[in-house]
């Protein structure tokens, strides 16, 4: 029934696109974020296409007030999904008004980390924009948005399109932007904080704005080190120019994913803000590049149902690396193509959903989608294919598509088999493996890992010659990590001088490799080993700093004195490990209770949701656990972020089987939010069910 009752709501809702055409809206809205709330008025233009008695806009858990058509009110029904207007409608333009407020749980997010300025910020894909704004959940029904928004005047406020009009009423300022053309719904958003930003113009003279938020300006240039080159690239090698006004980055906190491609805006995580060192091991390229050509790939051109997503995530991804193919080289883009093809390969022994299916898996829907499109640039040609690709976007802009609209194109330019390669590469689970090697083998690293790969199982003393021939030359970076990794189960003595070439190598990622692959050191590698320290990397120096603790405690007051003022990344990595360390070292600090403090303070809602997890993470690690910490653990549960109340719950569920610890968290219990003794107490009760 589940599925018969989505179906006949959707094609419900297809009916009213026949009947009904949402041409445009603008609203103006004001924000509470104590009340975390949003109120405004909407004004839709439409026009009926056909005689209906019922219109519907989708609107979940709202207050509607005002409703009118045409300035004359009329009959509506709230039934806390839909908006539904009663009446009997003819053909002809209209506008509908309604005044609305909502408290969304989901969708527009006031993230208000003490001791900082609040941030507002929405996500409408998969969470859906009708949270809070009255709007279609349906892509097809696409829209000009046109936004008012009254906020704080010390605040940055920003929405899709071009900034109209900006004016100060008291304390406050009040924003107003212009799309030009219609989108989907879920590309709709606003984002509000406290930022800098730096304006430049691409080739084509589209605007482009770099935002920050004001304490971070030092990490502008590393963080977006190519995003004006990867704007160029993309107009240049789609062939179809930039399909918007304006083009806008700007890093929120607690962001639900990577990036996402709000049309003109895109919306990003602070882990990409990063300096010159982060930018080695966590840099900002590919999710950059991959929302940017949403707005060609999913924006401009929109897939008409999820059967069809591959259209969207399978282009941005190839795009975003065909962005990185002209950025680190071709060793780097044949590299990228080799591993993915291996996660694929290795997830096809149990995953039986193919790439034209609703329900395929985000690997299924980016990589295999974005290797299809590589064995199709490939098998018909760069000039083939960027004409059907040019063609195509041409003639669907601003319109929905399915993969039978891009074959149409690919046929007018080229008689390729589209037929074997819908069914191997979109229909099969499979991953054609030596089509892929193939292609891949055009590389002359790949060449060489494909050989470093063959050896996996044969002795080392066969293969040690060849092995270190590899190491010594200018081989690219990945085969050396391989061999790296292959050496990880070989006695040390046995592999010695291998690693010790690996280090040589001076590259930072074949170092890190070598870093992760030694759990337990021997005092004769010791020294190299702790060279490892002084490499440009938060993640290396992580990795060698807690198995160097580990492994040798006479040294580790030397350690920790060479550490003491790491900070890492921005999620604090370094220095929550060298307070997790320090604490555990005995008689190493005079004061103790100031670095439990320090360490317990970055697991709370002072910080964001990374750092959160860094530190409890190692405090629970290293059993530095009091009331705070559990209480801290618990506010975690709650937290809007699935993958971090994912953890908390799961954390807590390990500690109640510690009877002593189960009676901590029934201690506090009471001196929690409601909303913590919610989450708290089903944790409880489970733990009694089972």
């Amino acid at each position: 029934m589940k599925y018969l009752f989505l179906f006949i709501t959707g094609f419900a809702f297809a009916q009213q696109t026949q009947f009904v055409d949402f041409k445009s809206v603008n609203g103006q809205l004001k924000l509470n974020a104590i009340e975390k709330s949003v109120s405004g008025n909407v004004d839709y233009q439409f026009e009926v296409l056909k005689p209906v008695d019922t219109i519907k806009i989708d609107a979940r858990n709202m207050e509607f007030s005002k409703v009118q058509i045409d300035n004359k009110e009329v009959v509506f029904i709230n039934t806390g999904k839909e908006l539904k207007i009663i009446g009997n409608f003819q053909k002809g333009e209209n506008h509908l008004t309604f005044e609305y407020s909502a408290k969304p749980k989901q969708a527009l997010y006031f993230v208000n980390i003490k001791n900082a300025e609040v941030q507002i910020w929405t996500q409408g894909q998969g969470r859906y924009t009708s949270n809070w704004f009255p709007s279609f959940d349906d892509v097809n029904e696409k829209v000009v948005f046109s936004l008012g928004i009254t906020y704080d005047k010390d605040y940055q406020v920003v929405s899709n399109g071009v900034l109209e009009n900006k004016t100060e009423k008291e304390n406050q300022f009040y924003w107003q932007y212009q799309m030009e053309k219609p989108m989907s719904s879920y590309l709709l958003m606003l984002a509000i904080g406290k930022y800098d930003k730096k304006e430049f113009k691409a080739k084509s003279r589209i605007p482009l704005e770099y935002y920050l938020e004001n304490k971070d300006a030092n990490r502008f240039e590393p963080t977006y080190r190519y995003s004006k080159r990867i704007f160029d690239f993309l107009e240049k090698e789609i062939g179809v120019k930039y399909p918007w006004e304006i083009y806008r980055e700007i890093p929120v906190r607690d962001f639900l994913y990577a990036g996402m491609e709000n049309t003109t805006t895109t919306l990003f995580a602070t882990r990409y803000v990063v300096d010159s060192i982060g930018f080695e091991d966590r840099n900002y390229t590919n999710v950059d590049a991959h929302e940017l050509a949403h707005h060609w790939f999913g924006d401009l051109i929109t897939a008409e149902s999820s059967t069809h997503h591959w259209l969207q995530e399978g282009f941005a991804t190839y795009y975003a690396a065909l962005a990185e193919r002209e950025i680190y080289g071709d060793d780097y883009f044949y590299s990228k193509l080799y591993e993915t093809a291996q996660q694929i390969k290795f997830a096809s022994r149990t995953d039986s959903i193919p790439v034209l299916n609703a329900k395929a898996s985000s690997l299924t829907f980016y990589e295999k989608g974005a290797w299809a499109l590589f064995v199709l640039h490939e098998s018909i040609g760069d000039k083939a294919f960027k004409k059907a690709i040019k063609n195509y976007l041409k003639k669907y802009a601003y319109q929905t598509v399915n993969t039978q609209n891009f074959f149409d194109e690919i046929k007018k330019v080229s008689d390729f088999d589209l037929v074997q390669f819908q069914k191997t590469w979109l229909e099969s689970t499979a991953f054609d493996t030596p089509a892929a090697n193939a292609l891949l083998s055009k590389n002359k690293a790949i060449q060489v890992r494909l050989e470093v790969d063959k050896l996996k199982k044969t002795p080392l003393a066969e293969k040690e010659e060849f092995l270190k021939k590899t190491l010594e030359s200018n081989v690219y970076e990945t085969v050396k990590e391989a061999i790296v990794n292959q050496l990880e189960t070989e006695k040390y003595d046995a592999k010695k001088t291998l690693l010790q070439l690996a280090l040589k190598t001076n590259n930072v990622q074949v170092r890190q490799a070598v870093a992760a692959s030694l759990n337990k050191i021997p005092e004769d590698f010791r020294i190299e080993y702790e060279s490892l320290l002084n490499d440009n990397s938060y993640q290396t120096q992580e990795i060698a700093l807690y198995y160097l603790w580990k492994n040798f405690p006479d040294h580790r007051t030397d350690y920790l004195n060479r550490s003491k003022n790491w900070i890492g990344f921005n999620d604090y990595n370094l220095r929550t490990l060298w307070l997790s360390l320090a604490l555990s070292t005995p008689n190493y600090s005079d004061n103790p209770e100031d670095l439990a403090s320090e360490l317990i303070a970055f697991s709370s809602t002072k910080y964001e949701a990374t750092t959160r997890q860094n530190a409890l993470e190692k405090l629970l690690s290293f059993k530095i656990i009091n009331d705070q910490v559990l209480a801290n653990l618990v506010n975690a549960t709650t937290h809007h972020m699935w993958q971090f109340s994912k953890f908390g719950r799961d954390s807590i569920r390990a500690l109640l089987k510690n009877s002593e610890l189960r009676a901590s968290f029934e201690r506090i219990l009471p001196n929690l939010t409601p909303d913590e003794q919610f989450q708290l107490n089903r944790l409880l009760e489970e733990k009694v069910k089972n």
